[in-house]
């Protein structure tokens, strides 16, 4: 299904804390997805952080569109997503963005975690906004 609109068992997917795998247009050919954390914005774009000096800003600030996909894990019903579009670098946000992630894909209560948190957050950081242009779901 191709649409700019995301189902609710897309969304409820999206909003579990499974890894997406981010591709930039201006990336290597072939392209590398990377996994990333990500949150969908209740506006329904995708958000994640990343460092200030990242290769992905650079590649992005080129070309700005990329796509996302997430699966469900093995050993429930396939189910995937994958959103495209045009992305914004936001300066704001991004410290606030990666508190919220850390919060929801590690036990911040495990000092080892809460140290690594604040290494992320002692780092210059963006958001990146994802956009949707395209959306597409698999789900048996």
């Amino acid at each position: 299904m191709s649409d700019t609109r995301l189902t609710d068992a897309d969304v409820t997917l999206l909003r579990r804390p499974l890894h997406g795998f981010l591709t930039v247009a201006a990336g290597p050919v072939p392209p590398q997805p990377r996994p990333v954390w990500f949150e969908l914005a209740d506006d329904g774009t995708v958000q994640l952080f990343t460092e200030a000096g990242a290769l992905k800003v650079r590649r992005l600030r080129k070309d700005p569109r990329a796509s996302l996909v997430v699966a469900a894990p093995v050993g429930e019903r396939e189910h995937w997503v994958s959103v495209s579009g045009h992305v914004t670098i936001e300066p704001d946000g991004a410290h606030d963005l990666a508190k919220r992630l850390a919060a929801r894909y590690w036990d911040l209560g495990d000092p080892v975690r809460a140290q690594d948190l604040a290494g992320i957050l002692a780092d210059e950081q963006l958001r990146i906004v994802l956009h949707p242009d395209d959306v597409r779901s698999f789900a048996y």
